[in-house]
């Protein structure tokens, strides 16, 4: 297996080789440092002095040399606008193509430039890393925070790349004027929302946003749905390009995330009913919400590796046996039958297709439109969870057709399986398979491609570069050992079963997997026995419950917006992490019934604050789970997605089983009972979190 200081060198440019940093250079000094703090001959202030005056030499090289490059690049341009200006009185064709021909050949430069710099931030932080590691000291944040909000900041000069940005803005200009427009030159600047088709602009805006990697809204809800573009810097282009994607086909994977997500919460407000119309305990609602989370922990590993082959047949699988489910959840009604019942939420939970629809996205869209489709996802499954709820609260009617009957307990079923039927037959029409070839000539582009998050992103505010190749290993160490745990992280071979994709969860990975699985529980015990809690507390009618179900839902993407937009622009994802943990169990301490009488505002109150809280916890964990988790769990059936996926739904098992098993205590008791285990959980994670980050970091 090659270390990283040999890839490093293979990937450099030859006529550049002289102002990359030195990784090989600075990782000898790391290891003489340590042998010379061992035996007393350099102590620590000393060596931290010695090492950031290297640093800063080898930054200060790189960043001379870029400006150098773009001043060459920036008089290349001002060159061909001169040529530009004396084509517009008298437009000849020939002469246009070649002056086009030109533009992308400066982008291409450009691009060059742009995957220097990202080489060269990678090897930054990895010596950085490794020295934080050899000497138990965080150096990297008293680098970044001396040099990073520094006015002559070297570092802002590469990580903020103003002068880049002007050049990519001079090269598409020009480009959009000379497009065949038989004479007419129309700026980029009056329609902005109309995007330039040009590939070498669109390589280059890739290669920014890598680059930058800026978090936003969009990147807020990608991360939420653990899709993330692929980030290892490449100068050539995507095996995913433009003819081969189907947008339809985009569409129908949406709408299936969106119909499961309806499927799962229609039952919520009339789950009760259901139970009790069939002779059993109210409480055995937990049971029946929960069988559908049960069947998916089995469902998601199968559709995972169907989708290695296809998706259009896993998709038409779905379909069927929601189809299928819901019937038979329908008629379990005039069937007086509790085992129908759940056997029909038992096939609902089987045709469960996430796994294909993130798959689909990650191998089959595009990287600059994976970002929006990845927010697309996560979109889908929020309405999905806020319609699902509002329409089993409209659904109120009653009547009979022959023998079947239609009311407010078994018309979700119909409905659903009505649904399901449409949603089938359009399936059929319009989805195209796309070709496996793609995926065979392209590296894969799978759920956690992103990487470590460390200091030295977040004191920057913009993470220098996230890169699969580093986390590709641990720690590059002496020559011998490097290649040794290279060769067991580094591998690009995907893990075919459980047990080898378990090994790979390194400490923080566990410890995130936990945060995950402790808020889908907080957030299952919420929603499941909100039926029977308010009807017992505050006799809600299945309207009302509805209602606030489904405004709980509609949260989700405002919350998303505020946090992605400002507040992960404020502070680090570890503080915001820490943060939302404490809300939650603020939170469930609030839900706690200890004083009589239980009110609905406390009720109300403590399930916001709560359900937000969670919200608000689960992007930032699944961002944090995207940059720590091995990049070997990027692709194959048991990737990342997959492991995050079964974390929340053995979650949401375990909570509703919590329901109906405390259900035999009473109603009464019902509230505090299934909050007990989700406060024992939540201050569990805490402790993880503490201890795990203190250790790191």
């Amino acid at each position: 297996m090659v270390a990283f200081g040999k890839k490093l060198k293979e990937r450099q440019i030859q006529e550049w080789q002289g102002y990359y940093i030195n990784y090989k250079l600075m990782k000898k000094k790391v290891r003489q440092y340590a042998q010379q703090i061992e035996v007393g001959t350099q102590d620590r202030r000393q060596v931290l002095k010695d090492f950031s005056r290297m640093l800063d030499n080898q930054i200060e090289k790189v960043v001379l040399f870029l400006l150098e490059q773009q001043g060459l690049l920036a008089s290349r341009i001002a060159k061909l606008d001169e040529q530009h200006d004396a084509l517009q009185p008298q437009p000849n064709i020939s002469q246009i193509y070649e002056l086009r021909e030109a533009y992308r050949a400066v982008g291409q430069d450009l691009l060059k430039l742009l995957f220097f710099v990202e080489i060269n931030a990678i090897g930054l932080r990895k010596i950085l890393k490794k020295f934080d590691k050899r000497f138990g000291y965080r150096f990297t944040n008293y680098y970044v925070e001396t040099r990073a909000n520094h006015p002559y900041s070297q570092l802002q000069q590469v990580f903020k790349h103003v002068g880049i940005g002007a050049v990519v803005g001079a090269i598409s200009r020009n480009l959009h004027e000379l497009q065949d427009r038989q004479g007419s030159y129309l700026s980029i600047y009056d329609h902005p929302a109309l995007p330039l088709q040009d590939p070498v602009v669109d390589s280059i805006k890739a290669a920014v946003d890598r680059l930058t990697h800026s978090t936003n809204f969009l990147n807020f809800l990608a991360q939420h749905a653990l899709i993330m573009q692929d980030e290892l810097p490449a100068p050539i282009e995507e095996g995913v390009d433009d003819e081969k994607y189907h947008f339809m086909s985009l569409l129908l994977n949406l709408a299936n995330t969106f119909l499961y997500m309806v499927n799962t919460y229609i039952v919520v407000p009339t789950a009760d009913d259901y139970s009790l119309s069939l002779g059993a305990a109210a409480t055995v609602c937990g049971v029946v919400i929960g069988a559908m989370a049960v069947a998916q922990v089995v469902s998601s590993v199968y559709f995972s590796a169907w989708s290695n082959k296809s998706y259009f047949k896993p998709l038409v699988f779905s379909s069927i046996v929601l189809f299928m489910g819901n019937i038979l959840y329908a008629l379990a009604y005039d069937l007086n039958s509790i085992t129908v019942l759940l056997i029909g939420r038992l096939f609902c939970g089987l045709g469960s297709a996430r796994a294909v629809n993130r798959r689909y996205i990650s191998d089959c869209v595009p990287l600059k439109y994976r970002m929006q489709a990845s927010a697309g996802f996560v979109s889908a499954s929020a309405l999905g969870m806020a319609c699902g709820p509002a329409l089993g609260g409209f659904l109120q009617t009653n009547f009979r057709i022959y023998k079947l009957t239609f009311n407010e307990d078994t018309l979700p079923g119909w409905v659903m399986a009505v649904a399901w039927l449409v949603y089938l037959i359009w399936l059929c029409i319009s989805f195209k398979e796309p070709s496996r070839e793609i995926e065979e000539n392209s590296i894969p582009q799978e759920s956690n491609a992103a990487v470590e998050n460390d200091s030295l992103e977040n004191g920057l505010k913009q993470p220098l570069l996230i890169s699969s190749e580093d986390k590709q290993q641990d720690e590059d160490g002496e020559q011998e050992c490097d290649e040794s745990e290279e060769a067991s992280e580094d591998s690009h071979q995907a893990d075919t079963s459980f047990r080898s994709a378990y090994r790979l969860l390194t400490p923080s990975v566990k410890v995130q997997l936990l945060i995950y699985f402790m808020l889908k529980y907080a957030m299952e015990i919420l929603l499941s026995e909100s039926s029977v809690i308010t009807t017992y507390y505050f006799q809600w009618s299945t309207s009302t419950v509805a209602i606030f179900l489904a405004c709980l839902g509609l949260t989700v993407l405002p919350i998303n917006i505020v946090v992605g937009n400002y507040i992960s622009n404020m502070f680090e994802d570890r503080q915001i992490l820490m943060a939302s943990e404490i809300m939650v169990c603020i939170g469930i301490l609030l839900s706690f019934h200890i004083f009589s009488p239980y009110t609905v505002p406390q009720y109300v109150c403590s399930g916001l604050i709560m359900f937000v809280s969670a919200e608000v916890l689960e992007g930032v964990n699944l961002a944090l789970l995207s940059r720590v988790m091995s990049s070997r769990l990027s692709r194959g059936t048991y990737n990342g997605g997959l492991l995050s996926t079964e974390a929340g739904t053995i979650a949401r098992v375990i909570a509703d089983g919590t329901i109906t098993l405390a259900g035999f205590l009473g109603n009464s008791r019902l509230l505090n009972a299934t909050l007990l285990p989700s406060l024992l959980i939540c201050i569990s994670s805490i402790i993880a979190t503490c201890y795990t980050y203190n250790s790191l970091y």
